[in-house]
């Protein structure tokens, strides 16, 4: 079988270009990571799902893959543009907490999120501990590139070539932006210059500052994308992802950076990819707006996570998705299907003279379907048609079927080796019963229904609903109760 050419839409140049990577058999890629001052909503989830089906296409394309998310601990206001309040002192006074606690204990609860979505874990460096190397990357762009003023040090984004390219915007589209999302600070030079290092104010104490040149505060947020890309993965490096949102302010600035740094009108990435949005009705899901919603609410509400990564694969990443709780009931609804369906495939047996070379002719049919799909630009909703198509068609035998699956499923990452349908049945938060009182339920009623005692059997079923617990007679998925 060839395997079709991994394609990926790059930003940058608004276009799909071949993937070939600046080290031959390997693949470096950088995400942007988490602000961990608060929960991550789902919406942020959405970013690393993406980023994660990333890693494992170009893993499953044979690529020794470098994979970076960084932990952003230090340096983020509550504007992209270098404006408001600090986000971890923030939080830090808004929890009682010092700021190193408020980052250690929300680092825990992403990286427990990651795992909870089968997401694979890359490199999660944390910005503070590369704070020396920003000062040291900010001292040697500075006589050229930035300027200085009460407030900080700015970066002058009439230095660098092209500055706004990845948005589509020129300097002066930004400095006309009417959306607030550019602050004006008194003595900037452009009014889409960016803080490099912000000073703290005279008379105030900041709970994470350092010395500098420049006095004593903190790095801008743009800067430490750049030093630890670098430091990390070595400039240039193949992709950098992010949501649709940095495309906009953030990857700009830390291509101006990287430009400033090197000398070169290089990115810092050869390719800048970005994920669409999630929404809800009331618009773009944002912590701003104090209202969010969680992976932990979702499973509270009786959904698995791995639900919610399928609901983000069967939109393309470059595309909006609505959610909504019919929706995640639907995905979960899917995801039965899927693990009940491999479940029989996983249980039958192998015939001792099969051999694997025999499966030639499947490869050759349903999985290119497959792989040409994850291969344009990683089209998972299409992708996810054939590996269902595969899963159950009757015209290839269990055995044939499941090692190619499982090769479709290192894509996919539903983990389906060991997933059983009772991982799948998450007992809800407001739940008043236990699993085992169910099963007992059930057991009894089954034993009444057999001696024709159905007037047992209806009082048994309508005990169990009025404590949420909806029996599924004749359920085609054999899941034979659920809880609402």
């Amino acid at each position: 079988m060839t395997d079709a050419p991994l394609k990926l839409f790059n930003s940058l140049t608004r276009s799909l270009e071949p993937f070939e990577p600046i080290h031959p058999g390997e693949a470096r890629v950088y995400t942007c990571g988490p602000t961990v001052y608060n929960y991550q909503h789902i919406g942020n989830m959405r970013a690393y799902v993406f980023a994660d089906t990333l890693g494992r296409t170009l893993s499953w394309k044979g690529y020794a893959l470098k994979h970076v998310i960084n932990i952003t601990d230090v340096g983020h206001l509550t504007s992209d543009a270098d404006a408001g309040d600090d986000k971890m002192e923030k939080a830090a006074a808004r929890e009682g907490k010092s700021a190193w606690d408020i980052a250690r204990y929300y680092q825990q609860v992403f990286e427990a999120d990651l795992d909870r979505l089968n997401i694979r874990k890359p490199q999660h460096p944390r910005a503070t501990d590369y704070v020396e190397s920003m000062i040291a990357w900010a001292r040697s762009i500075e006589v050229k590139h930035c300027y200085e003023l009460d407030s900080g040090l700015y970066f002058d984004v009439a230095t660098v070539p092209e500055y706004g390219r990845l948005a589509r915007a020129v300097t002066d589209a930004i400095e006309d932006a009417g959306e607030g999302r550019i602050d004006e600070v008194e003595g900037k030079h452009n009014a889409a210059d960016f803080a490099i290092w912000r000073k703290t104010p005279p008379g105030e104490t900041r709970q994470m500052e350092w010395d500098s040149p420049w006095g004593k505060g903190a790095p801008g947020w743009h800067l430490e994308c750049s030093v630890m890309s670098a430091e990390l993965l070595g400039h240039p490096f193949d992709i950098h992802t992010g949501g649709i949102d940095h495309r906009e302010i953030h990857h700009p600035n830390e291509i101006a950076q990287n430009q400033a740094h090197n000398c070169s009108s290089d990115s810092g990435a050869r390719i800048w990819m970005h994920n669409n949005f999630l929404i809800d009705r009331r618009g773009k899901m944002s912590k701003s707006s104090g209202e969010f919603l969680t992976l932990q609410a979702l499973v509270d509400r009786g959904f698995h996570p791995l639900a919610y990564r399928l609901l983000c694969l069967q939109a393309h990443y470059r595309s909006e998705l609505e959610f909504t709780w019919e929706g995640l009931e639907a995905a979960l609804t899917r995801l039965k299907r899927i693990v009940g369906a491999y479940s029989k495939i996983r249980s039958a047996d192998v015939p001792k003279d099969f051999q694997e070379t025999s499966l030639g002719k499947i490869f050759e049919s349903e999985y290119s379907v497959f792989t040409s799909a994850i291969s344009d630009d990683l089209a998972t909703p299409k992708a996810l048609t054939a590996f269902e198509e595969l899963l159950t068609s009757k015209h290839w035998k269990a055995h044939e079927k499941a090692p190619v699956l499982l090769k479709m499923d290192r894509v996919l990452g539903f983990g389906l080796a060991t997933l059983t349908r009772a991982d799948l049945r998450i007992r809800p938060a407001t739940a008043e019963i236990i699993e085992a009182e169910i099963e007992a339920a059930l057991s009894e009623r089954k034993e009444a229904r057999a001696a024709k005692d159905f007037a047992r059997s209806d009082a048994i079923r309508d005990d169990l609903a009025a404590k949420g617990v909806e029996v599924m007679d004749g359920d085609p998925l054999g899941w034979e109760w659920k809880l609402s």
